[in-house]
């Protein structure tokens, strides 16, 4: 008799050491599913800017709704013969636990016309600069999302017909990002009664050295912005405003992941049937932008994707387009791309 209670309390406590599954899920789900999403968000976006370089629409599927519901079921039994006269007892002692977990992750595609809406249409100057306030490199983020500052033009890839930057466009990003690095360059939102709520450009000239003065100085005599003025009204317009304005014709998100996409190497083959379009990739051509494409899957990268037969990633070091890719990411969160409709009711029966 005292094997069998020996056999049945350590069974017991073993299934119950395993009964609790809620509050031990959290640590792992919470993560796992964070990292999950994360990966395949970043697959989706690569993905959508590698099919812009063929011509492919591209396809959006966002996770509305992840719910992880599990069940636990334990059972003893205990069984014995035991002889009156003098014989050895003879018993048995079983256990079952029945784990089961049903995840339930709902998806939702981005379509109608309030995606496309925010897919086409220039993100706001504001939100522009506002990221610029936040401490983002002047010529890194206006690099990604402008066509064109006061009438200089940005390296564009509209209709797969690649043309560079204006010069002067390229020199006023970086000594804009001089300025801003010495404090001398920022932004704050006025309130307008007419107008609401407007963004304002301003230089500083209080406390500043020679040096970053003159860059602020040349700043503005090429984006063509008076030299007697401080601030200015941010506007969207794809040519010079007035004085007292900096017009800034903004990208929507399908330029600017196009824009991304023109940084890709594609296969020759694919160039020479018409299939893909030709591109300039490199950081020879300006920007330390690259997606890499290739026949075998990648040992290690950021993220990678497969399309038409071969891969294309991020490698894990490029710092520069793992940036680039975090900022594609951020301004969809900013456009109004998501669906308008609510989310599916979901009911859970309980265990």
């Amino acid at each position: 008799m005292m094997k069998v209670g020996s056999m049945l309390a350590s069974i017991s406590i073993a299934l119950t050491g395993c009964a609790v599954v809620g509050p031990a899920s959290v640590r792992n789900d919470r993560f796992d599913y964070t990292a999950a999403i994360g990966d395949s968000w970043k697959q989706q976006t690569l993905l959508n800017i590698v099919k812009l370089r063929y011509m492919d629409q591209p396809v959006f599927l966002d996770v509305a709704s992840v719910v992880a519901g599990y069940s636990l079921q334990t059972g003893v039994s205990v069984g014995g013969v035991f002889p009156s006269g003098g014989g050895a007892d003879v018993g048995s002692v079983g256990g079952q636990a029945i784990y089961t977990e049903r995840p339930t992750i709902t998806y939702v595609p981005l379509t109608g016309e309030a995606f496309l809406r925010g897919l086409i249409t220039p993100i706001d100057p504001k939100n522009i600069f506002f990221m610029l306030q936040s401490g983002y490199a002047a010529d890194f983020v206006l690099g990604l999302t402008v066509e064109s500052l006061n009438g200089l033009r940005n390296r564009s890839s509209a209709g797969g017909i690649i043309r560079e930057a204006d010069p002067e466009f390229v020199r006023a990003l970086g000594l804009l990002r001089d300025v801003q690095a010495a404090g001398a360059f920022g932004m704050r939102v006025e309130e307008d009664k007419d107008k609401g709520r407007t963004a304002v450009v301003f230089f500083k000239r209080d406390d500043v050295s020679a040096e970053t003065a003159e860059k602020a100085a040349e700043a503005r005599r090429l984006l063509k912005l008076p030299a007697d003025q401080t601030k200015f009204s941010l506007i969207y317009s794809p040519v010079k405003g007035l004085d007292n304005e900096l017009a800034v014709n903004s990208r929507s998100m399908l330029q600017i992941m196009g824009a991304f996409a023109s940084y890709m190497d594609v296969p020759e083959a694919h160039v020479k049937d018409g299939s893909a379009t030709p591109g300039l990739q490199g950081p020879e051509h300006g920007t330390g932008v690259r997606i890499h494409s290739g026949t075998d899957k990648p040992a290690d990268s950021f993220v990678a994707v497969r399309y038409r037969d071969h891969w294309y990633w991020i490698e894990q070091g490029d710092w520069q387009t793992k940036r680039a890719l975090a900022a594609v990411m951020f301004f969809f969160t900013l456009t109004d791309t998501g669906p308008a409709e609510q989310l599916p009711l979901i009911t859970i029966p309980a265990q």
